[in-house]
């Protein structure tokens, strides 16, 4: 696809990172403001901000429940944690602590097919950017289900968005800084286990976001080459959008390779058309429309695509209006 090809919606978000759609066409986007946009489909938009005062709530992942409350992977700078946060702002504590300490800032939440909540946290350092590396593998994915909460895998490369498949057979994990997008298989007690990393990315291709499609393949958003890929069922790579610059990418595999990214790099990672995208959703009708997510925009670019996305559990929630 052209990046000419481009549309957007919505205008002065604040880090869009994170994109819910549903059959409605109604979007729900993560806002660093402290809450969560709807977006109508004619492009109108609300903020549902938080009415904590006293807790700075910044939201990167999240999911719109049956209810219409949506569950929030808090982001802090020192601490994190899953929120659950209603249409008419109040915020609840949902899960702050595992295996008795504080959970670091929270990357992704993602409930599944069977009522499984699985949640990343990309790296134990903080600040996060001390995970910058290839070689730093302290990122964890907690599971929470009838039998409470516990971290079903660990000793990972700064773990990020996670899906699990269909059938509730595998969970998909992209491991941002060691380059990789790796499968699990869910166990009966949904103990995670049998990593195989399956797609190992190529210069400037850091995976963050991820969706299915209903043929088989993954569809992964890069940070830093500023690139949206589709990994066949073959395992066969296609670019799909490249708004990357070479000379931006060269600059900071150099300092990932010595070690030495950090914050400032995450800066400048913009494109001319993408802002360094970082997630997407299928939506539209036939759920052919992809929707990105990204870091340093304000909008949302979509385009349509020939591929139907595989429904997520919230897809036919209602949600919260305007």
């Amino acid at each position: 696809m052209q990046i000419t090809e481009l549309q957007y919606t919505a205008g002065n978000l604040d880090r869009p990172e994170c994109i819910v759609a549903t059959s409605n066409g109604r979007l729900y986007v993560s806002d660093f403001r402290g809450g969560v946009t709807v977006i109508e489909p004619d492009g109108l938009q609300k903020l549902i901000k938080s009415k904590n005062t006293e807790f700075d709530l910044k939201p990167n992942g999240i999911l719109l429940e049956k209810d219409g409350t949506f569950l929030i992977a808090h982001l802090g700078d020192r601490e994190g944690g899953i929120y659950r946060l209603h249409p008419d702002g109040s915020l609840d504590e949902v899960l702050l602590k595992i295996e008795n300490e504080q959970i670091p800032p929270t990357n992704f939440v993602h409930r599944d097919n069977v009522g499984r909540i699985w949640i990343t946290v990309s790296t134990r350092l903080c600040p996060r950017s001390l995970g910058y590396r290839g070689d730093n593998r302290d990122g964890f994915i907690i599971c929470v289900d009838a039998a409470g909460a516990r971290i079903a895998a660990d000793n990972l490369g700064y773990t990020n968005e996670c899906l699990v498949d269909p059938s509730g057979t595998y969970l998909y994990v992209n491991e941002t800084f060691t380059k990789e997008l790796s499968r699990f298989e869910i166990g009966p007690d949904n103990s995670l286990k049998n990593r195989k990393v399956l797609y190992h990315f190529d210069e400037g291709e850091f995976p963050d976001g991820m969706a299915l499609d209903r043929d088989g393949g993954i569809w992964i958003a890069c940070i830093v080459a500023n690139r949206l890929v589709r990994i066949d069922k073959n395992l066969q790579k296609e670019i799909i959008v490249d708004d990357s610059n070479k000379y931006l990418i060269e600059e900071i595999e150099s300092v990932y390779r010595k070690g030495q990214m950090d914050a400032s790099h995450m800066k400048q990672l913009g494109g001319s058309h993408l802002k360094s995208i970082s997630s997407l959703a299928f939506g539209g009708k036939d759920m052919k429309t992809i929707y990105m997510g990204c870091l340093l925009g304000k909008k949302i670019p979509f385009f349509e695509t020939s591929i139907s996305g595989e429904p997520l559990p919230w897809w036919n929630f209602e949600g919260p209006k305007i």
